[in-house]
């Protein structure tokens, strides 16, 4: 009998106004990219790397979880030593439907400076010392790329839904959910941006 567990689909989820509200922390919101970067984690070691108490990211913890954010791994700690995980799956923030709503405005604002914050100092600290403290083969593995262009509305919307479709397919054999990460892998961070500039629509608007 094949007792091994079947792996488990990625659910992508659409963040309603309630758990937005509830994600719009700071320590939230780092705990969350904690674990989606490295795995599971105890509020012990979430602390320590965090410069926070174990008493605090435990409460943050448990707050995200109920929300679904993140969940106790199944079998593993003790009752004194939990061990936590980001469910698989992609999280879907509307923020055209909630940035209708006053405080939904005020969460979303905060949730998006803090990630774009922690994907910058990611970034920041690979182009600063990654040639330094990486080796030479995982530099050349690397790739930062800016492309500048024109689009209507409508050809930005078709490229980056195009974009992300690709990714995700190209992505898909090395997600933790699929497979046990290889003894000689490291913690790989891959960025996708789409977006107009701010400061040239108020340059063309002025």
């Amino acid at each position: 009998m094949n007792t091994t567990p079947a792996a488990e689909e990625p659910q992508e989820r659409t963040v309603d106004l309630a758990s937005l509200k509830v994600l719009a922390h700071p320590l939230r919101v780092q705990i969350l990219e904690r674990l989606s970067r490295h795995g599971a984690q105890t509020a012990s070691s979430l602390a320590e790397v965090l410069g926070e108490s174990s008493g605090a990211t435990s409460y943050h913890l448990r707050q995200l979880a109920k929300h679904n954010f993140v969940r106790e791994v199944a079998g593993k700690g003790t009752a004194r030593e939990r061990w936590w995980e980001r469910p698989p799956g992609a999280l879907n923030i509307p923020g055209r439907d909630l940035a209708d709503d006053p405080a939904g405005r005020e969460a979303l604002r905060l949730v998006n400076r803090e990630f774009e914050q922690l994907r910058g100092t990611a970034l920041t600290d690979f182009m600063t010392h990654g040639i330094e403290e990486l080796p030479a083969e995982w530099i050349g593995a690397s790739s930062i790329n800016t492309h500048h262009l024109h689009m209507t509305v409508e050809e930005m919307e078709e490229s980056s839904r195009a974009l992300e479709e690709a990714t995700k397919r190209i992505l898909a054999p090395y997600r933790a959910d699929k497979r046990k990460p290889p003894e000689n892998s490291r913690a790989v961070e891959v960025h996708l941006n789409s977006f107009p500039l701010v400061d040239g629509y108020r340059r063309d608007h002025s």
